[in-house]
């Protein structure tokens, strides 16, 4: 059985990020349900890459983050969403501030979900957009909160 907080409980999805790839990368719960993921990241040192600007990889850090909760929300009973594809346009740098990530399905099926994520900074300028296709499959038994594919 998987462990999803319930999506008005902000709180637990914060504590639950930063117990894994949170507690490196600077990220934040805003929103979450069925239809859209909003999460922010700090942007400083942490999260540079060597000419002193935003880490692209950390944009898709922030991105797969926002659409595997969305996904996960929407899976059935007895399934998890794990990310299959990602795929990012950088559109402009970023020295400090925050960014905010906006997640949105365009697809939920059975078996996939697409979902697009727009990343924006304080002025609503587009940073970085990103699509993210994850593979639907069922929640391998004794897993934990944890939810490994069957096949993992």
């Amino acid at each position: 059985m998987i462990d999803r907080p319930p999506m008005d409980r902000l709180d637990a999805w914060n504590e639950r990020i930063a117990s894994v790839i949170g507690g490196a990368i600077p990220m934040r719960f805003e929103h979450v349900s069925p239809e859209r993921v909003v999460m922010t990241m700090e942007v400083d040192a942490r999260v540079h890459q060597p000419m002193g600007i935003l880490h692209g990889g950390a944009s898709l850090v922030l991105a797969e983050s926002a659409a595997s909760v969305g996904a996960a929300v929407n899976c059935p009973e007895g399934m998890v969403a794990v990310g299959q594809e990602i795929n990012a346009n950088h559109l402009r740098s970023k020295r400090d501030g925050t960014v905010r990530a906006e997640a949105r399905p365009l697809h939920i099926g059975r078996t996939t979900q697409v979902w697009s994520i727009e990343i924006r900074d304080e002025e609503e300028r587009l940073v970085c957009i990103s699509r993210c296709t994850l593979a639907v499959v069922p929640v391998r038994s004794g897993a934990g909160d944890r939810g490994a594919r069957a096949d993992a």
